[in-house]
């Protein structure tokens, strides 16, 4: 199975997806995210998947390629906006969307920011884990 995570700007959602699921999901799952954009890395994703033993410092902020679209058996969309603007997907390959709020907009002090990026952190989590059960159980 070869994942495809989706996002406007592939530095927060898309990312914690990407590590999460490869994270959790093992060898069975090869996993990719991309962004119809590319706005880096953002440090504070980096930082609480850190601390829930994720390291994703490695990952790249990548733009959105023919061939990611090509070697995906599923998208996941983690945002409106990529969800309405994702291009026409080649016959086969299936599509989800997550909804999920951007914790790059978050404001306040240091700590109210921390908060926001590990509920996404979580809420993204929760949704990779119901993913790979999901394709666990298809797949007996």
């Amino acid at each position: 199975m070869n994942i495809l995570y989706l996002c406007t700007g592939n530095s927060c959602r898309s990312q914690m997806a990407e590590g999460w699921t490869r994270h959790l999901g093992g060898d069975a799952i090869a996993v990719r995210s991309a962004g119809l954009e590319a706005h880096g890395l953002n440090p504070n994703a980096v930082a609480t998947m850190g601390e829930a033993g994720v390291d994703i410092s490695g990952q790249q902020s990548a733009i959105l390629a023919d061939a990611d679209l090509d070697w995906a058996d599923l998208v996941v969309t983690v945002c409106g906006h990529a969800d309405e603007h994702c291009p026409l997907l080649p016959a086969g390959t299936n599509k989800q969307h997550w909804p999920i709020d951007d914790p790059a907009g978050a404001t306040g002090s240091a700590a109210e920011v921390a908060a926001v990026f590990a509920g996404t952190r979580d809420r993204v989590c929760e949704h990779v884990r119901a993913l790979l059960a999901e394709q666990s159980a298809t797949s007996r």
